[in-house]
């Protein structure tokens, strides 16, 4: 059901997605009904998403596409890219190693670049999480994870208010809730815990 909702598909149409996905060796159902990919399945997933986040930095970096709407774009290129294209984007961007949200782009190595040595969840915490103070802090945005890069609106307002990965922000918990802001920019935006839990930051 949660794939069906993150994918805007009917239940049906998904559950004969992970059918024919499963028949061709990319996922198992493990028993307590939660889909793992094989080592087939992540070695597809990781040149796709690796395709994607360089997608992602062209139309960024180049044709110089609004941040808020870079990601839905390169769903549609994703899929199209070959490995030539991959290896002279890669050169034509300066040899990049993270995309326009701060994320890692994996498998740099298969196409002849070095690896990013750099985890998802290397020296950063979600603003909601654990590792974030509970009193006013200062940290530095470092991602804005996948689940909110489908929000346009949600982009917009953070990019509005500068809140964008390598910014310094000035950050304070409340009970549900973070207030994050730009020091002297005199805008700050309430975000719910389920949002905040998807902003990783490091903390200084």
């Amino acid at each position: 059901a949660r794939i069906a909702e993150r994918l805007g598909h009917s239940g049906p149409t998904v559950s004969q997605t992970v059918a024919r996905m499963e028949r061709d060796g990319l996922v198992v159902l493990s028993g307590d009904r939660h889909l793992e990919l094989t080592p087939q399945g992540m070695a597809r997933a990781t040149r796709v998403m690796r395709k994607h986040r360089l997608a992602e930095r062209l139309l960024t970096d180049v044709i110089g596409l609004d941040w808020p709407h870079v990601h839905e774009e390169a769903c549609r290129w994703e899929h199209v890219m070959s490995e030539q294209v991959e290896r002279r984007l890669a050169a034509l961007l300066e040899h990049p190693r993270f995309d326009p949200y701060g994320n890692p782009i994996p498998g740099l190595d298969e196409i002849g670049e070095g690896p990013t040595g750099v985890g998802f969840l290397d020296d950063v915490a979600p603003l909601a999480g654990e590792g974030v103070p509970t009193a006013a802090a200062h940290v530095v945005v470092a991602r804005i994870a996948e689940p909110l890069q489908v929000d346009t609106e949600l982009l917009a307002r953070l990019s509005d208010a500068g809140v964008t990965p390598g910014a310094r922000v000035d950050v304070e918990r409340g009970e549900g809730v973070v207030t994050v802001g730009v020091p002297g920019s005199g805008v700050v935006l309430d975000l719910p815990d389920d949002v905040a839990r998807h902003i990783f930051v490091s903390v200084s």
